[in-house]
């Protein structure tokens, strides 16, 4: 295919805007798929996106409308996924920025805007569900103008349910979006780049790796390397996206399409890395392209298999970084429960998914710890180290302060949830920054706020205080000094580190409070009384028994003298002290899961 009859794009929306339900219409009207064998969410691979209705991983494909080759990346909405996002846009030269007509403009949709115009993508707006009772095409309309600066006749209508408008959408696309043509003046358009801007491990053929070709042309059967990791490899197979695998003789410059590299070490093919010919390497210096910036997780909780097998627990999350390279891990031991890995995600939802994902596809039975953020700590002679977790603290008194990271926090709402929302935000040691009004019905709200304070359940209440219409986005600002102490967490007399947790001094005593309660619902009954407390340093700051389970001795007595009774009851009494002092308890995995939910 000419390069001039080519066309990359990505669609870009807020989570449940109907990305999804959008490119299967794509799929239809273009005979891509049989309309018969088009089923909801055919991009979504994984049996998860489909349960969850969400777009865990971007997804490309390719189809042909009017002699054009069109190559389409769906991405995910949700802001825990940004970094996908982020590489899908720079396989592409344009974008479909797509808005629901009943919510209009939500959080995600301005961060994902902002990314593609970092990447000087042509912006193709979409005013989606138009066939909704509910839905408001007027003040949506508006709200896109005043944000992108177009006329009215610019905005597309469509209904991706219904159909309506769709194939309009790959006209549009045809007209604005310009094809992938090099200049003439580039002296290395001779020269074979690829951007590998995802990848997948298959146990039968290795690393699969997803490619945008930026210039020259690669054939099967062609030695390739790999420029950050200088690993050598045959392109065993190449093709394109249909949705499925489909064969090609070669991949040329500005399609996007697979190649099949036969690795068995994920690390060696990186996303971001570069492409190249071995004959080309050898004969001059090629430049890498420019690839992705590191993403850093601020989020860490500890992983522990319960099988007790911590080299199918590597392996596993080794498969699933090749998969989501925000993903990252190193070892850790715990006195309690063993070898396991402290990991880094991008959130909560993160953590979520990669936890389902371990366990479904990789049979592992886990032990999840409290997700906690980064602190950095300030020692003496001013030096500075960063710690994952309460139990790399070091003691109150050998540092000279601790500081937390903040987050620019921006929350859309409708104006009559506005006062709640700020409420919220406050609460959670939020400092009022700005804000601005959408339009008469919608604000933009701007708040600095600790990390550690929307890590965990922030999100989920913000939907219920505002009926499920406000959305958030937030990113890194800086570290900031705090007053924070560690809350140890005691089961029966015993720190249990996974529980520990590192808190605002005058919060402590509320929050331990609340961990022991939710701890005795979910600590089930021993034969013996079983102490749970909250404590900082030696100060117990809260404290609950759970009962013991209790046998009734004196069933058997009929009658007869009290004493019987008692002396029986003593003895009972004696056994529960002695076990109490042998006593294990077994803690679930309920139980870190209940600290979750404040």
């Amino acid at each position: 295919m000419k390069q001039e009859l080519i066309r990359n794009f990505a669609i870009i929306a807020h989570i449940d805007h109907g990305k999804s339900t959008l490119a299967d219409r794509f799929l239809e009207v273009t005979g891509t798929i049989p309309k018969e064998k088009i089923k909801e969410q055919t991009l979504d691979r994984m049996d998860l996106e489909r349960e969850r209705g969400i777009t865990i991983k971007l997804q490309p494909v390719r189809m042909n409308w009017k002699d054009f080759e069109l190559n389409l990346i769906d991405t995910p909405g949700h802001v825990d996924f940004t970094y996908e996002v982020s590489r899908s846009l720079a396989a592409v030269e344009g974008a479909l920025l797509l808005v629901d007509a009943t919510q209009g403009i939500q959080a995600q949709t301005l961060t994902n805007l902002s990314l593609a115009k970092e990447q000087n993508l042509t912006i193709i707006p979409v005013i989606n569900k138009i066939d909704l009772p509910s839905a408001e095409i007027e003040r949506v309309n508006q709200e896109i103008e005043k944000l992108l600066g177009v006329s009215k006749n610019e905005i597309l209508q469509v209904s991706a349910k219904e159909g309506t408008g769709v194939g309009e959408i790959l006209d549009k696309i045809i007209e604005k979006i310009p094809s992938p043509v090099r200049h003439e003046t580039d002296s290395r358009q001779e020269e074979t780049r690829a951007l590998i801007f995802d990848s997948i491990f298959d146990s039968y053929r290795g690393v699969v790796t997803f490619v945008r070709v930026v210039s020259g042309e690669i054939k099967k059967g062609e030695k390739i390397e790999f420029l950050a990791t200088r690993k050598q490899a045959e392109a065993l197979e190449v093709g394109y996206f249909s949705p499925d695998f489909v064969k090609a003789p070669s991949l040329k410059a500005g399609e996007i399409g697979y190649i099949i590299t036969g690795l068995k070490e994920v690390s060696e093919a990186k996303v971001g890395d570069t492409i190249i010919k071995q004959q080309e390497a050898s004969s001059k210096k090629i430049e890498p392209l420019p690839g992705y910036k590191e993403v850093k997780p601020f989020v860490y909780a500890s992983l522990y298999s319960t099988t007790g097998e911590p080299h199918e627990l590597r392996e596993a999350l080794e498969k699933l970084k090749l998969n989501d390279a925000s993903l990252t891990f190193e070892p850790e031991n715990s006195p309690a429960l063993g070898s396991g890995f402290r990991v880094g995600f991008l959130g909560l939802l993160h953590l979520d998914i990669i936890r389902e994902r371990l366990e479904r596809e990789f049979n592992q039975d886990l032990i999840i710890t409290t997700p906690s953020v980064s602190y950095k700590i300030i020692l003496p002679g001013l030096k500075e180290t960063t710690i994952k977790s309460a139990n790399d603290m070091p003691q109150a008194g050998t540092f000279l302060e601790i500081q937390e990271p903040m987050v620019k926090l921006e929350i859309i709402t409708p104006v009559q949830f506005l006062g709640k929302v700020m409420e919220l935000a406050q609460d959670r040691r939020g400092e009022y920054k700005s804000i601005d009004y959408l339009d008469s019905k919608t604000a933009l709200v701007f708040y600095e706020i600790p990390l550690s304070e929307i890590i965990i359940d922030f999100y989920d209440e913000l939907k219920s205080i505002s009926s499920g219409y406000a959305s958030l986005n937030y990113e890194f600002l800086n570290f900031k000094k705090a007053d924070l102490v560690k809350l140890d967490i005691l089961v029966a007399g015993d720190i249990v580190p996974p529980l520990s947790i590192i808190t605002p001094k005058e919060k402590a005593e509320k929050t331990g409070r609340k961990i022991v309660e939710r701890l005795k619902e979910s600590i089930p009954r021993q034969l013996f009384s079983v102490s749970l407390q909250a404590a900082v340093g030696a100060k117990v700051l809260a404290r609950e028994d759970v009962p013991p389970l209790r046998k009734d001795v004196t069933a058997k007595l009929y009658g007869g003298d009290v004493t019987r009774k008692r002396k029986l009851l003593e003895k009972q009494k004696k056994g529960k002290k002695r076990l109490k002092r042998f006593g294990k308890v077994d803690i679930p995995q309920e139980a870190f899961l209940s600290i979750l939910k404040r």
